[in-house]
Parts: structure tokens; sequence; C-alpha cells
């Protein structure tokens, strides 16, 4: 597999890129949808839309950090994160929240998802953030290995009941 980390850049979100982040986030919910369709929502004829217009939304939030890696001038994924005060819900004190990573599955496996990662971490710290959490799905273990081998240690299980 080619290393892509060599010729692709990772940079902050702009509006411009919205479209490429649409297109990411519904492979994010299929993707999901297909780890566990009880637990996770289907992604719809609006979902690319409305999370590329959610997305866009939160590229000039002071508290939030979206990258994307471009390679030859092509959004192939990105990262949404956010700093987050004391939070009971979790049982957490301040943090850096890691929301979404995401790589187009044709650049996955040469080092993208570890660039990405690696430098919102480094955005996350540079902001203040004392810890950084995030969640994967279960099933997502490809998702897994490369948090545990950034330093990631397992703290929260999820479970789900359906009624």
């Amino acid at each position: 597999m080619p290393n892509h980390e060599r010729e692709t850049l990772i940079r902050p979100a702009t509006r411009e890129d919205v479209p490429a982040l649409g297109r990411l986030g519904a492979l994010m919910v299929t993707t999901h949808h297909a780890f566990d369709p009880k637990r996770f929502i289907a992604a719809g004829p609006h979902t690319e839309a409305g999370y590329g217009s959610f997305l866009g939304s939160q590229v000039d939030e002071p508290n939030i950090i979206v990258l994307v890696a471009v390679t030859a001038n092509q959004v192939i994924g990105y990262t949404y994160a956010g700093l987050e005060g004391m939070d009971y819900m979790s049982l957490r004190g301040p943090a850096g929240v890691l929301y979404d990573i995401v790589v187009d599955p044709a650049h996955r496996r040469g080092g993208v998802g570890r660039a990405l990662l690696d430098a919102t971490v480094a955005s996350l710290e540079a902001r203040g953030a004392p810890m950084v959490v995030l969640s994967t799905a279960e099933r997502n273990e490809g998702a897994q290995r490369l948090f545990a081998s950034a330093g990631f240690r397992r703290t929260m299980i999820e479970m789900t009941r359906d009624l």
C-alpha cells in the first residue's frame, strides 16, 4: 500500500469542503449502520447534505476543530472534535472529545487516519485539553487498533437494550 501520509496535507476545514464532509459523514453513518442496524441510524436521501451542512456550521466555532486530509486537491478524510468542560453524565473533567474520524476507504491503511488523529490530538492539546476521549463502535476493530496504537486506552463500554 502506498504511504499516503507523505502526500497528504492536513488542514482546517473550510466551507468549501462541505460537500466532501457530507459525503464522508454519510459514509460514516452507513458504515455504523452496517455494524449494528438496531443501534445506529441509517443514511437517508438527505444525510449527505445534512451532515455536510452541520459540519460546515462547526468550522468557525471557537471550541471546535474540524480538520481535513487532502490529497491531489481531494478531501479524503476528516476529523471533528471539540473542547468540553466538566461532564457529570460522563463522570469526567474537562477534555478534548473526538466525535468523528473518517477516511475514504480507497485511502485507508496508508497513514492518513493516523495523521488526522495526531493532528487533532495536537490541536486539542494546544488549546489546553488535559486529555482526549472518544467512542468507537464495538465492531470497528480497525479504528480500535488505530486508537490503541496512538496511546488511547479503553475506559467505557456502551451497552444497548432494544425495547
